[in-house]
C-alpha cells in the first residue's frame, strides 16, 4: 500500500466524519440524521399497560435489572418480531404496540423472563464470589422476581381484542 492511498483513505474518512458524525445535534438534524428521532409509528397509541410496564421494566432501581437496547432487540427476535434500535422506551412500545392476543403477551414476557433470569444467575454468582455485596445482589434478585410477577398480573388482566370488536361500542 503506498502513501498516496493512505492519504486518500484519510481524506475520505475525514469527510465522512465531518458530514455524518457531527457532535452538534443541529448539524445531524440538518442532514436528516437523528437515530433517536421519532417517526409516525412512535406516535401510534399503545395498550394501557405499556406505559406502566416501561416505567417499571426499564428502571433498574425498580426492576432490579438493566435491559439494554440490544437486550430488547434480542427479546424481539426471540419472539420473531423485528424492531429498530432506538431509545429503549420506544423499542418496548414498538414491541407491544400491536398486541391483541394474550398468547403474544405470554410469549413476550417469557422471553423477557429468560433475560431477567440470566441476570439473576449472574447476581447469584457475583454474590457468592463477593459475599460482602450479597445484600445488594439479593435486593436486586428480589426486585427482579417482583417484576416477573407483574408480567403474570398483566397477562391475567389482559382482555383480548378481536378485529371485529367495535371500539365505540362499549
Amino acid at each position: 500500500m503506498n502513501h498516496h492511498d493512505l492519504d486518500d483513505l484519510k481524506n475520505e474518512f475525514d469527510k465522512f466524519v465531518k458530514d455524518k458524525c457531527s457532535l452538534n445535534p443541529e448539524d445531524n438534524m440538518a442532514n436528516g440524521q437523528n437515530p433517536d428521532a421519532g417517526d409516525k409509528e412512535d406516535e401510534e397509541p399503545v395498550p394501557q399497560f405499556v406505559d406502566a410496564l416501561t416505567s417499571k421494566l426499564l428502571a433498574p432501581a425498580i426492576s432490579g435489572v438493566y435491559l439494554s437496547r440490544l437486550d430488547i432487540k434480542r427479546i424481539a427476535e426471540g419472539i420473531d418480531e423485528s424492531i429498530p434500535i432506538k431509545e429503549r422506551i420506544k423499542m418496548v412500545r414498538a414491541l407491544f404496540r400491536h398486541t391483541t392476543k394474550r398468547e403474544y403477551l405470554e410469549t413476550a414476557f417469557a422471553e423477557i423472563n429468560k433475560h431477567i433470569n440470566g441476570r439473576i444467575l449472574i447476581y447469584k454468582e457475583l454474590s457468592e464470589t463477593f459475599p460482602a455485596s450479597k445484600k445488594i445482589f439479593d435486593d436486586n434478585i428480589e426486585k427482579a422476581n417482583k417484576t416477573m410477577k407483574i408480567f403474570e398480573q398483566i397477562v391475567n388482566d389482559y382482555e383480548e381484542i378481536e378485529p371485529t370488536d367495535d371500539p365505540m361500542f362499549v
